[in-house]
C-alpha cells in the first residue's frame, strides 16, 4: 500500500527518476537547454535543438522493455525485506514466468548497490582475510582448496562497527592485500591486522600498522569486529540464499551485504529504496550475465584472526 501511494502510475515513476537524474530540472546533454517535452517511453525531446535524450541511458534500466513501475516494485520489495530476497523469492513476489529473468534483475540491482566514487574508510580500521566455502577435506585456512578468499575492511568505532568493505581476492599475497587496503582505507589511518606476512608492508604505505597476536588478553587490541561481520554475513547468506551462491556470483552478494550493513541504522526502509534508485540512476547496466547458478553448495564465512 505504501508503494501504491507513492507510485500510482508509470508517469509517477518517470517523474521520480527525472528528478534524480536532473535535480535542478532537465538539461539537454547536447546543447544545455533547460526545456523539453516527453515523446515516448523514456525519451525527452529538447525544445531547442530537438535532441532526444533518454531518461534511462547510463542507468541499469537502459535497454529494458520492462516498465519502470515493475522495476520500482522489485526494488521496493528487495529493500523492504529485512534480509533481502533471492532470485526465487523475487520471481514469486512479482509472479514472473522465468527464474532467469528474476535472477538477471537481481544481478543488475546488486550492481547498483555499489555507489560510484564512494569515499575510503578512515580512523581505526580492522583488516582480515576470511575464507568462504563449504566444508572440504584437506588443508584448512588461507591455502585451503575450494575456498574463496575475502578481505573484510571494517571501521572500528570503539565497541561499535562503522562502515565496511568486502572484496574477493585471488590470493593473500602482499601485493593483493596492499592494493585492497590502498583502495579502501585513507592514508594515515590505524590498520589492525593479524600477523600474516602479507600485511607487513602497510607501514611503508603510510598506515599506522598494528599486528595483533593470537590469543590477545583482555584489554589488548583484537580483531573482534571483523569476526562479528563474518558471523553476520554467514547468517545472512544462510537466510537469504538457501540454495547457495556460486563463486562467479559471490562478488554481487558481497556488494548487497555491504549495502545493507552500511545502512543498518536507517529507521526508514523507504530511505533504503530511495538510495538504491538513486544509485541505479548513476550506474550503467552490468555486462550480460551468464546463466544463473544451480545446485551450488551453501557458503560459510569464517574469520581468520
Amino acid at each position: 500500500m505504501q508503494f501504491e501511494d507513492r507510485f500510482k502510475s508509470e508517469a509517477d515513476c518517470r517523474e521520480y527518476l527525472l528528478r534524480l537524474r536532473w535535480p535542478d530540472g532537465f538539461v539537454c546533454p547536447k546543447c544545455g537547454h533547460g526545456q523539453a517535452w516527453w515523446v515516448q517511453r523514456d525519451l525527452y525531446r529538447c525544445a531547442k535543438c530537438d535532441y532526444q535524450a533518454s531518461l534511462t541511458a547510463g542507468t541499469i534500466f537502459h535497454g529494458s522493455r520492462t516498465p519502470l513501475m515493475v522495476w520500482f516494485r522489485a526494488m521496493w520489495h528487495v529493500t523492504h525485506a529485512r534480509f533481502g530476497v533471492s532470485a526465487l523469492g523475487l520471481q514469486k513476489e512479482l509472479m514472473l514466468g522465468s527464474y532467469h529473468t528474476a535472477w538477471a534483475w537481481m544481478h543488475k540491482l546488486r550492481a547498483a548497490m555499489v555507489r560510484p566514487g564512494r569515499d575510503r574508510l578512515g580512523g581505526t580500521i580492522e583488516v582480515s582475510v576470511m575464507y568462504m566455502g563449504g566444508h572440504h577435506p584437506g588443508k584448512r585456512g588461507r591455502g585451503a582448496e575450494g575456498k574463496n578468499l575475502v578481505v573484510a575492511v571494517v571501521q572500528s568505532e570503539g565497541n561499535r562497527i562503522g562502515r565496511i568493505r568486502l572484496r574477493r581476492i585471488q590470493n593473500a599475497s602482499a601485493s593483493e592485500l596492499e592494493k585492497i587496503v590502498a583502495q579502501e582505507v585513507e592514508p594515515g589511518s590505524t590498520v589492525l591486522t593479524d600477523g600474516w606476512s602479507g600485511f607487513g608492508g602497510l607501514g611503508a604505505l603510510g598506515y599506522k600498522h598494528v599486528a595483533i597476536r593470537k590469543g590477545a588478553g583482555r584489554g589488548e587490541p583484537s580483531l573482534a569486529q571483523t569476526a562479528k561481520v563474518a558471523q553476520l554475513m554467514d547468517q545472512w547468506l544462510r537466510k537469504t540464499h538457501q540454495n547457495g551462491v556460486q563463486c562467479a556470483y559471490l562478488d554481487y552478494c558481497l556488494d548487497e551485504f555491504t549495502f545493507r550493513f552500511n545502512r543498518r541504522t536507517w529507521r526508514s526502509r523507504d530511505k533504503l529504496f530511495d538510495a538504491l534508485v538513486q544509485q541505479a540512476a548513476m550506474v550503467p547496466p552490468p555486462t550480460r550475465a551468464k546463466n544463473p547458478p544451480a545446485g551450488s553448495s551453501m557458503l560459510v564465512a569464517q574469520a581468520q584472526t
